[in-house]
Parts: structure tokens; sequence; C-alpha cells
């Protein structure tokens, strides 16, 4: 049982790879935008999760919501954007703070803790975050409300601020809900570790839950761990420049038919 488990992991992280070579060949050469904000180089440089929704490859085909609206600003905006795929949000929550990285899109919902630490876009859409556990063999499943969290561990990617909201949620329900921080792995790969029995509980972006939950009918995502949360790109602190003018290349690109587009192929 475990030579499945470790092939469905492998491939995941064989996947990313190829995303990113495909991006590193992908990415095209712009010109200058009329903010001032480009570094030398021309290039915009965007750390993107790799995942169903934000970015994925089929067929040698690269898509997501994000990598379409990316594209789609540099196509409008004239501007050339260098996409890295990114599984581990810590590490590229790190690497965002050194410099490496103008922006970090990824399913992060905007909260108190991290504005203290990070500025946003204006919102990308609206999302909440859900737990991931197992049916049984009736097609039930345990928890069906948060005060069945009680006494329980929820796997998390390390670096979310879905931390702070699980830590209040056992101030809410008067019990302790403990977590457990995943370094390598994201979103994606904790809901394939649920389903394949690897872990009990994880906790992700429901929109991300949803575009997984069709190829896998053991798997609940009815519990809601949250609200409805503003999801936004992440900047550095200190990069107020590239984040006004961000606002502005989102503004003007969802004005057009393709956005509309874009998100009606994701979202509706």
């Amino acid at each position: 049982m475990r030579k499945p488990k470790m092939f469905v992991y492998c491939s995941l992280l064989v996947v990313a790879i190829l995303a990113m070579i495909s991006l590193k060949r992908c990415s095209s050469q712009g010109l200058n935008n009329d903010f001032g904000v480009v570094k030398s180089s021309d290039t915009v440089y965007v750390a993107i999760e790799y995942s169903p929704l934000s970015l994925y490859m089929y067929d040698d085909t690269l898509g997501g919501f994000n990598n379409d609206l990316l594209k789609l600003i540099e196509r409008k905006e004239n501007i050339s954007i260098k996409m890295i795929p990114v599984v581990s949000l810590s590490e590229s929550l790190t690497q965002l703070e050194n410099g490496k990285y103008d922006i970090l899109a990824a399913q992060v919902p905007v909260t108190a803790e991290f504005r203290e630490k990070y500025i946003f876009s204006d919102s990308i859409y609206l999302d909440k975050q859900v737990l991931v556990q197992k049916r049984d063999t009736l097609g039930q499943f345990n928890v069906k409300s948060q005060l069945d969290l009680a006494g329980e561990t929820l796997c998390v990617v390390s670096g979310s601020p879905v931390v702070d909201r699980i830590k209040n949620l056992s101030n809410e329900i008067g019990d302790t809900i403990r977590y457990k921080l995943e370094e390598k792995y994201g979103q994606e790969q904790l809901f394939m570790m649920v389903a394949t029995g690897d872990i009990k509980y994880a906790v992700i972006s429901e929109k991300i839950a949803k575009t997984l939950l069709p190829n896998y009918p053991n798997v609940s995502i009815n519990t809601a761990v949250s609200f409805n949360q503003f999801q936004s790109w992440i900047l550095n602190k200190s990069n107020v420049e590239m984040r006004d003018s961000l606002n502005v290349w989102l503004n003007r690109a969802r004005q057009t038919e393709e956005y509309r587009n874009i998100y009606s192929k994701y979202f509706n």
C-alpha cells in the first residue's frame, strides 16, 4: 500500500519540476512599464503557488487562475513577468522578505496578523478554509461541526495564517485544537495525504479542495474552519510602489473581456 502512495507524491513533485522548466522557457521579455517600479532587469519576479487553482500543468500546457491572470497583465501592461513555481509557503515568504521575489501569488487569506508582516494587493477573490477528512465505508465523516474539532490535530501548510484561525477557534469552543505544520508539502499534497490515509485531517483552501474533490469521493470538505476571507497577492512590506502599480494593473485587467473569461473558467 505504501508504493502507490509514494508514487502519488513523487508524481506531484515531478510535475512541479516540469512546470518550473516550462515557465523558464515561456517567460517573455517585455518593455519598461510606466510606473517605474520594475527592476533594472525589466522583469517582475513572481513566486506562484503550485496548486490546481493557482498553477498546474496538463499535457504540457500551463494553466491556473493566478497563472492566466499574470499572463494577461504581462500582455496588457507590456512588461516581463517571470513566474517561479513554489510549493513551500514558509520558504516562499522568507525569500519574499529577502527580496528574491517581488510578489507571491498564492492562496493566502488576508489576516490582521499577516498585515503586520506584509502588504497585500487588492483582493483577487474570496475563499475560506475547510477541513479535509475521509469518509467511512457508509459515506459518513467524523467532524460535522467546529465543536467536533476538540482534541483533534489538524495538518496545515507551514507559514499559513490559518494557524491563527485554529488558535482563535480553540478559544471559541473552549477546548484544545492541536495543529501540525507541514514544511515540505503544499495544500494539494495535504489533500492527497488525507485521501490516502497518511494523515487524518488537513485544513486548506476551499477552492483548491473543490478542484480536487471530484476525483476523490471518499473525501469530505463539508466542514468550514473559517468564514469567507479576501485572498490577495503578497509583497514585501517595503515594496509599496510595486503594490500600488500592481493594483493599477489588476484594476485595468478586470475591465477586459479576457479577464471575465478567465474568471468564468475557474470560478463559474
